[in-house]
């Protein structure tokens, strides 16, 4: 790492607005601790939930189109607060809704506030780096950001047990506030760009261009599944499978999930780290998600009379293994933010923050479709088992694209 980037003045603006990623991932993983208390006071079961919740991955996909066209129009520092300002709100309508309705408002505010938080500080560290270097970064900013799911876990687990699930979003309230504050001190006011600029409508077709474009067709194909599997697992289906089906109490499945969620910290940094000393992006991809697919429907398999409990001669996998598992399979698919710099390297620089936004909208809205289809599939071990076989696909899609490019 040289001088410049080692420098508080490149460091700091990028931990600020990753902390805004923090937030929006505790956001979106808090109902998977909290998803017995949701239920029974919103009145709706866990498939019910599952839609519930999937609105607010519908909302962040449908925001990424004019988000990117608005961080390369108006720049980081005025997106980013406006975005903050938004969860702030987003989070207050949860903390008091009322009923099914008043839950379904919050999660599409918060939806949209969210749906700029990662890229963010990907698009002010793409603007300041080269597409060699962004690749290290990448996975540091998603690393920070994953801190959001571990305040998740164990704590937000013991403030639910005690306090309520309406607790854990005062408390997000408070700490956007408090994000939002360090934005404002810390990230630069961005330039004023010299000479005529797009006009909106041809910004927004840009974005589709580029998501259509053979360039990105694989980085597209791969983001669809990508997140969904992380989300469905950790944001909704990991709790009720610890506490439904391997009958765990909340604290201690609070405590298996922050077993897990360590792998999505120390996981994207080691991307990083493997991508600028190991290269080959697209093999690390393919392995790090194929794997990841595997290791799910092992979890699955260990379930009361699963495939790998009935090989292993017992009732089910204790929760060690469960941990083991879920601890691999962060690892493994903790080789996602490769698909950002994947993303980043296939275009121009001026078009970088286009081409963000249009794979995260495929992050995002393969997690609202398949997060919401979990819901059909009968509970959290089918639900799990079809996530890891849509990973398997996607993964395969990938290399098929790549292959043909």
């Amino acid at each position: 790492m040289n001088t410049r980037e080692a420098s508080a003045a490149f460091v700091a603006p990028l931990l600020a607005l990753a902390c805004g990623h923090m937030l929006s991932n505790l956001l979106r993983t808090l109902p998977a601790i909290s998803a017995d208390l949701l239920g029974a006071d919103l009145g709706v079961s866990a498939e019910g939930l599952a839609s519930l919740t999937g609105a607010y991955h519908f909302a962040f996909a449908a925001g990424q189109i004019p988000l990117g066209v608005a961080l390369d129009r108006f720049g980081v520092r005025p997106v980013s607060l406006t975005l903050l300002a938004t969860i702030a709100v987003g989070a207050v309508i949860a903390a008091v809704a009322g009923g099914p309705q008043g839950f379904l408002l919050a999660q599409v505010v918060l939806g949209l506030g969210s749906c700029g938080m990662l890229l963010c500080p990907m698009t002010l560290a793409a603007r300041m780096l080269t597409a060699a270097k962004f690749g290290l970064w990448s996975g540091l900013i998603q690393a920070v950001g994953n801190l959001g799911m571990l305040l998740s876990a164990s704590p937000l687990a013991w403030l639910v047990e005690h306090h309520g699930w309406r607790a854990g979003f005062w408390a997000s309230a408070a700490m956007t506030v408090a994000v939002a504050g360090l934005v404002a001190w810390l990230v630069p006011r961005p330039a004023p760009s010299p000479g005529a600029k797009p006009t909106l409508a041809e910004d927004t077709s840009a974005v589709f261009r580029l998501g259509r474009s053979r360039a990105l067709r694989g980085s597209m194909l791969l983001a669809f599944a990508s997140f969904a599997v992380i989300i469905g697992v950790r944001g909704l289906w990991g709790g009720p499978w610890l506490m439904e089906v391997k009958q765990l109490p909340r604290i201690e499945a609070g405590n298996l999930l922050f077993i897990a969620t360590l792998a999505l910290i120390v996981g994207p940094a080691l991307a990083g780290v493997l991508d600028r000393r190991v290269g080959h992006r697209r093999l690390l991809l393919a392995i790090g998600h194929g794997l990841a697919g595997l290791l799910l429907l092992a979890v699955v398999g260990g379930g009361p009379e699963g495939w790998l409990s009935r090989a292993l001669g017992l009732p089910m996998l204790p929760p060690a293994g469960d941990a083991a598992l879920l601890f691999a399979f962060g690892l493994s698919i903790a080789i996602q933010p490769l698909v950002f710099a994947l993303a980043r390297a296939a275009v121009r620089p001026e078009e970088t923050g286009k081409a963000l936004a249009a794979t995260n909208f495929s992050f995002f809205f393969g997690g609202a479709v398949l997060q919401t289809a979990s819901g059909w599939m009968g509970g959290p071990g089918p639900a799990m088992a079809f996530l890891a076989v849509a990973v398997l696909a996607g993964t395969f899609l990938f290399v098929l694209a790549e292959r043909r490019r």
